[in-house]
C-alpha cells in the first residue's frame, strides 16, 4: 500500500484497529496477565504493546519528534478494563496527532528509529505491519488458552473451503 493522502491512511488504519479491537474484545479478563513462558510478553502486555508503540513511537517520530515509549509493563494500565481504556486513549491521542499530518507530509522524508531517512508514508504503513504481527501473536496466545479468535477478514477456513468447493 502506498501512502499519499492522509485521508485514506486514517481510514485503513481505522479498519486495522478495528480488527485489532476483535481480538481483544475477545480476552478473558482474568487471563490478562497469562503468557506462554516466563520473561515474555504477557496477553496485557502485548495489547499495551501496540498502543505504546503507535502512540510513543510512530505519533511522535511522523511528527519529527524522538520516540518516547518507555516498555508495556502493568505501571501502564492494569486490570482488563484499564488496559483497554488505556489502548484506546492511546490511539485517540495518536490519531490526532496523525491529523496534523497533510497529503503533501506523506511523500516527505523523516529519520526513522535508526537513523535512516524514509519517507513518512512508508513509515507510516510500517505501523501496519506491526500492529497485525503482534495481533497475530496475540490471536496465537489466545487459540493456547482455549479461546476462539474472530476471523480478521470476516470469513473462517472452513468457510472459505465450503466457498471454494461451491464455485
Amino acid at each position: 500500500m502506498e501512502i499519499q493522502s492522509t485521508a485514506a491512511f486514517l481510514d485503513y488504519y481505522e479498519k486495522q484497529r478495528e480488527a485489532t479491537k476483535r481480538v481483544i474484545a475477545v480476552i478473558p479478563p482474568d487471563q490478562l496477565d497469562w503468557t506462554y513462558a516466563p520473561g515474555k510478553f504477557t496477553i496485557g502486555d502485548l495489547v499495551r504493546h501496540i498502543a505504546g508503540i503507535e502512540r510513543f513511537v510512530f505519533a511522535e517520530v511522523a511528527l519529527g519528534n524522538p520516540p518516547c515509549y518507555t516498555g508495556c509493563g502493568k505501571n501502564l494500565a492494569d486490570g482488563y478494563d484499564g488496559v483497554v481504556a488505556w489502548f484506546d486513549e492511546l490511539h485517540r491521542q495518536s490519531i490526532a496527532r496523525f491529523q496534523l499530518l497533510t497529503d503533501a507530509d506523506m511523500g516527505r522524508t523523516i529519520r526513522s528509529l535508526d537513523g535512516r531517512d524514509v519517507q513518512r508514508g512508508h513509515f507510516l504503513r510500517a505501523m501496519f505491519v506491526h500492529e497485525i504481527h503482534h495481533r497475530g501473536a496475540l490471536c496465537i496466545y489466545l487459540n493456547m488458552i482455549g479461546v476462539t479468535t474472530p476471523p480478521i477478514i470476516g470469513l473462517m477456513e472452513a468457510q472459505v473451503i465450503q466457498l471454494s468447493m461451491a464455485g
